[in-house]
This record gives C-alpha cells, structure tokens and sequence, in this order.
C-alpha cells in the first residue's frame, strides 16, 4: 500500500500540461519520437507551436502528415530512420532526412548518433503503481528506458499491454493526459497473385513452424491460409491483424517454441482497432524493445523459425532492393535483413522474399539481370533463401551463379523470360 501512495504521489506531482515537454529541448537537441501509434499527438503539437534552434525529431514510420514534416518548421527537422507515406514526399524534396539501418540496430545507433535529448512517446494511463505500459509498440523506445529523459503522453485509447515495454513514473521528467483514437492501418486487399505467392509458401510452412510476416498483402494472404496448421508460433516484428484469427482458431500456440513458449514476441502492434483491442491486457502476446526481437542470435534460436517478407526487385545475383526502385526510396531496411538472416541459424529455418513478377500493368519484369542503378541491396546475395513469385519458388541457398540465373528466370513472367535469358547469356551467367 506504501508503494503505491507513494507511486501515486509521484504520478500527481509530475502530470503536467504537453507544452512542459519544451523545458527539455534547447538548440541542437535531438528528440527521439515514438513509432507509428507512439508518436504522442499533444505532444509534438506543443513542440511544433513555438520556434526552435536547430531541433532534430528522430522517427521511423509517422502516421500524421505534420508540417514540420514538410519542412514548414525552420527550426525543426525530420530525421526519418523509416519512410512513410507522408514522410516520402519530403524526402524526395530533401526537406527531411533518411538514415538507413537494421531495424535492430536502431536503438545502439541511436544512441551513437545523437543525443537523445529527450524520448517522447505514448504510453497507457498508468497503473496503481505507477507503471506505464507502452501499448502498441516496444520498439527503439522501450530500449532506451533508464537511458535518457522520457516525457510521455499517457492516451486513454492506448491499450494495456504486457512483457519488456514497461515505464515508471519514476523513469519520465513528466507526463501528460490524452484522450484520442489510434490511429488503423487497413487490412490491404489480397489479389490472384497475392493468393498465388501465399499458396506456394503455405505449402512449405510445417506445423510447429515460428513466424515472422512483414507488411504486404503477400503476408497477410499466407496468414490467412494457416488455419489448418497446428501449434504455430510467433516471433515478429510487427504483430498485425492476420495473426488474430490464427490465435482465437487455435492454429497458433507457441506450444513447440524454444522460447517464450505459449507467448506472442514482438515488438509492433500495427493494424485495425479489432487488434489493438486484442492485445489489450492479453497476457499471451509479450511487446519487447527491437534489439531483442529482431537480434538474428534469438531469431535463431526457434527451430522451424519462418521468415516472410517482400521486396521490389530481385536481380540474378539474387540481390533484393526492397526500399527502393533505382534511386527512388520508398522505405527503408526495417527488420527484413535481421530475419533473413536470423531465419538461417535457426535448425529447419527458412526465409522467403516474395515479390509479384511484375507491376500491374506488366509493363517490366520485377526479375531483372541487375538492379536499376542507385538501387539499395536490402538483402544481399549471400543470405538470400527463397523467392517467391506467383509463378513458383527460386531456392538459391548454396547455388551457383548460373543455377540462380536459371531459377529466377523460371519464376519470372513468361513474357519476359526470352529476354532475360538473353541478357544472361551476354552477361556470362549464361553458356
């Protein structure tokens, strides 16, 4: 009962209103923002309605298109660890900046390369003890609990979740109030040849098998088709919407994991209000900081640990640019890299990039001899498992140069495949 007058005391004391957050940002500071979700609305409206020196905000993936953003802020600037929708337009027109990076690796280069000035960051209302729960994300924020200043906005909309992503009150220079909905990612619309490239991987899915899936609808339509599967585990990033019907079936239960068993790892929690109000006090779905999720060394040790992800274009090196076409950014590297690689320590692991054979209007193959210049390698040659078209599956593990030239090929559009086996051939890929 001390415990909690006193955490009670300290919660009292340090509620005060969003524009506090100011008396920890002078000139130069480098203020760490939360992920999607875990930017804190009131918060960075505070910071956006006065004039700054010098003032950098670091974040991957914001969901609100916010001036500052845009660069309409002089004195604040973008500093974009991952690109989104309303971040790539001003990356494009240099009015942000972009620094790439592994997803795990995050919070140590964080930590090298600025100052930390300050984290700011949506949590749940806190408890009877002072704790608050960091709800939908973990991320690079959770790492660095104990490490720099925390002010944080505690929404009433943000639900209560469990495992590593837990602050005190004792832990923030302050906190403020909020009460405003999540914002959803809707579920994206799967096509013939999404179901296509979900049937070839669901078919070399084992029971027992632990799964990471990343953003697309290539992922979600293999989830979607895991329902006759048998104690599947999770270890992911990004915990989304496909994953609910699979846990509330009963095809997901941890059951043969090797760690963490009968538990949900992650370290995001992206999607619609059905699943933000799933993981709301859900004991069996644990959010941890992203060095620990996405370290290969524990991706490594679920056996079985299958790794789904998608890229733009494969070349027949089997180098993958996912984040960007030529030049063009999209995206960044994320966690794509570290379960690629994590996937192949694991015993019986497996990893598939999956990527549709050409656009929609098949005017170029997405299979080409080499990426377009300036393209960025996400994951290179030597970590490459398995790609996936809707025309079949490239295994490249332990293959030569020509081999791979020859099983992309065969997975590419028929359209196209003349043409790249000419171009294999005056490459000396070929004989």
């Amino acid at each position: 009962m001390g415990a909690s007058t006193a955490s009670q005391r300290a919660l009292a004391a340090k509620r005060q209103p969003p524009e506090a957050v100011l008396d920890l940002i002078g000139p130069g500071a480098d203020v760490i923002v939360g992920l999607g979700n875990a930017e804190p609305k009131t918060v960075i409206d505070a910071i956006e309605a006065v004039e700054h020196d010098d003032v950098r905000l670091h974040q991957m993936l914001p969901l609100r298109d916010r001036p500052y953003i845009r660069g309409e802020h002089p004195g604040l600037r973008h500093v974009s660890w991952f690109l989104s929708a309303v971040s790539k337009p001003a990356f494009r027109e240099a009015q942000c900046d972009l620094v790439p990076n592994n997803f795990s690796e995050v919070p140590a280069l964080m930590a090298a390369a600025t100052k930390r000035s300050v984290v700011v960051a949506t949590v749940a209302p806190p408890d009877e003890h002072g704790f608050f729960s960091l709800g939908t994300h973990a991320e690079y924020v959770a790492a660095m609990i104990g490490e720099a200043p925390f002010f944080v906005e505690a929404n009433a909309q943000m639900p209560h979740t469990g495992g590593e992503n837990q602050i005190h009150v004792s832990q923030v220079a302050g906190w403020c109030e909020a009460d405003y909905p999540l914002i959803e990612l809707p579920i994206r619309e799967t096509t013939e040849a999404d179901r296509r490239i979900a049937e070839l991987i669901v078919d070399r899915i084992p029971d027992g098998a632990t799964l990471q899936a990343g953003i697309g609808s290539v992922p979600n339509a293999v989830l979607e088709m895991l329902g006759d599967h048998r104690d599947l585990g999770v270890h992911t990033e990004l915990f989304s919407d496909g994953f609910v019907d699979l846990i509330e079936g009963g095809a997901i239960t941890g059951h043969r994991k090797a760690t963490h068993r009968h538990k949900v790892i992650t370290t995001s929690v992206l999607g619609t209000k059905r699943l933000h109000d799933f993981t709301a006090d859900n004991a069996g779905i644990e959010l941890w900081p992203v060095d620990y999720t996405n370290d290969p060394r524990n991706i490594g040790r679920e056996p079985l640990m299958t790794a789904i992800n998608a890229t733009l274009e494969v070349d027949f090196l089997g180098q993958c640019a996912s984040e960007s076409l030529g030049s063009e950014y999209w995206s960044s590297t994320g966690g794509q890299a570290d379960y690629g690689r994590g996937a192949l320590f694991a015993e019986h692991g497996q990893a598939f990039i999956v990527c549709h054979s050409t656009p929609k209007d098949r005017s170029c193959s997405r299979i080409v001899p080499q990426l377009r210049p300036g393209a960025a390698v996400t994951s290179f040659k030597n970590v490459v498992d398995k790609v996936v078209t809707e025309h079949g599956i490239a295994e490249l593990r332990g293959q030569s140069i020509a081999e791979r030239t020859r099983r992309l090929i065969a997975i590419a559009d028929p359209k196209f495949r003349d043409e790249l086996e000419r171009s294999g051939r005056e490459m000396g890929y070929l004989a």
